[in-house]
């Protein structure tokens, strides 16, 4: 008899979110779901930890599986997206197994370029990739609450399948963006690599009426690819399509660690 697939998924924008209610729901179709969400949104926490006060963990809904969908067990905590993905894991580990597949999202915004290190979303696939998990991360390029999911739910299930197909290598994770346009108008899906580019004028200064300084975050893209950069995944949203780009855990730079090792000849 065939192994129910074991499928956990986390997001940043927390439980409540549009994106990872209309994930959850579809991966029933593949197995049995596990969410452990933030209690609160926790954008831009990239692969931070909760390491200065208890994590409160609780468990607003449970459904078994039926003909069509695998069950459901959701958990809320009081952390940030890495944390939540920690706790997936050791929930499972507790019942003596590891889940076969890690989906982060739906994302509401894009995490193509820099985004993508500022990541809550990855940051939890950056967990599940260090338990050897195939992990993906979802993204839809709007911070609307509540935006068509139609084309990234399409999308998603193609790259998904061909992740549960085919498997992945040890220590990687996908990075998916789906551009905010009707699923028709969606060109196809391109691999891609990280684009470049960094945010300048990020922050507003402000004074209050008591004299005191303080500041909003806000910033411009400064893009640094050249016009029209087939490969970068921001340009190719920007263009129409989806994005996959393969990240790694393993950040060393064997080129330059070849290059310095020979330069500076350490003794």
């Amino acid at each position: 008899m065939e192994k129910t697939r074991e499928i956990l998924v986390i997001n940043d924008d927390g439980f409540r979110a549009k994106g990872i209610q209309a994930l959850a729901e579809m991966m029933r179709e593949y197995g049995n779901v596990t969410v452990v969400a933030p209690y609160e949104p926790q954008s831009g926490r990239s692969s931070s930890l909760t390491l200065d006060k208890p994590l409160m963990i609780e468990q607003p809904r449970k459904e078994p599986a039926d003909r069509q969908r695998g069950s459901i067990r959701v958990y809320t905590l009081t952390a940030t997206p890495t944390d939540c993905a920690k706790m997936g894991v050791n929930i499972y580990l507790d019942e003596g197994r590891l889940p076969d597949l890690l989906v982060s999202g739906i994302n509401h915004g894009s995490n193509t370029s820099a985004a993508a290190l500022y990541s809550g979303t990855l940051g939890a696939t950056i967990e599940g990739a260090l338990y050897d998990i195939p992990s993906v991360g979802l993204s839809l390029d709007t911070h609307d609450d509540d935006p068509d999911f139609t084309g990234v739910l399409h999308y998603g299930r193609i790259v998904l399948e061909k992740v549960m197909e085919d498997g992945m290598r040890k220590g990687i994770y996908l990075n998916v963006n789906v551009p905010n346009i009707p699923v028709e108008q969606i060109r196809g899906i391109r691999m891609a690599r990280q684009g470049r580019g960094r945010w300048v004028k990020e922050f507003d200064h402000r004074t209050t009426l008591r004299g005191r300084h303080y500041f909003w975050m806000v910033g411009e893209f400064e893009d640094q690819e050249a016009v029209g950069a087939p490969d970068a995944d921001h340009h190719l949203v920007g263009s129409g399509y989806v994005s996959v780009v393969p990240h790694r855990i393993d950040t060393t730079d064997y080129e330059e660690l070849e290059r310095l090792s020979e330069l500076w000849k350490f003794e």
